[in-house]
């Protein structure tokens, strides 16, 4: 008897830890509205790292972008259901190089990661096929992921994570070696460069 009711005590107390345990929320903020959500939004459950990813894809650019993940984690502060990370998703293309500078410069300050991609988040995909350290403009990303998949590249695609999860081992090598070739450079000479596979290893690990 006295067994049983110490079970239930330790199963009670179980219970009420669970039902006051802190939710793990990742937030990921985007620069696009549909490229990079559609992509993280297929990403499987993986309870060993997080109980939900909170994706939103603003449409805004990069210092835009910062401040608006900024103002979504003070609110989720506020209603007591904090991040337990926050990560913005962004490409340097055709925007001042000021303002790309300080959009990296405001997220450190503020302990915001960025996944950020040189030209575009492209290179990301194309590093799933092979290593590819030359500069490219959007129309010639386009056209090597159209010859990559055997198939058109279509920009919003919702089956990309499908169609390249299993090269995603092989992209992540790839990211990581253009990283150690680009990092050490001004930001404005390293293209290409992507450090999307940070937040990929984070979602994996």
């Amino acid at each position: 008897m006295g067994h049983d009711k110490l079970f239930q005590k330790r199963a009670a107390e179980l219970r009420r830890a669970e039902s006051t345990r802190q939710l793990r929320i990742i937030l990921i903020v985007c620069e696009g509205s549909k490229t990079e959500p559609n992509y993280f939004k297929a990403f499987p459950e993986n309870q060993r790292v997080y109980d939900e990813i909170d994706i939103q894809g603003m449409g805004y650019n990069t210092v835009s972008l910062v401040k608006k993940a900024i103002q979504l984690r003070n609110e989720a502060q506020k209603n007591r259901r904090p991040y337990q990370e926050v990560w913005c998703v962004f490409d340097r293309d055709s925007f001042p190089l000021e303002s790309f500078n300080e959009a990296l410069a405001l997220a450190k300050r503020e302990k915001i990661r960025c996944a950020y991609s040189i030209e575009a988040f492209e290179i990301w995909y194309l590093l799933h096929f092979y290593y590819c350290d030359t500069a490219l403009s959007r129309t010639q990303y386009s056209e090597k992921l159209t010859v990559a998949l055997d198939a058109e590249y279509l920009k919003n695609d919702t089956k990309m994570y499908e169609r390249l999860k299993d090269k995603m081992g092989k992209a992540i090598q790839n990211a990581k070696k253009l990283y150690t070739f680009q990092y050490k450079k001004t930001i404005k000479d390293q293209n290409p460069i992507t450090t999307v596979f940070e937040l990929v290893e984070k979602l994996q690990s």
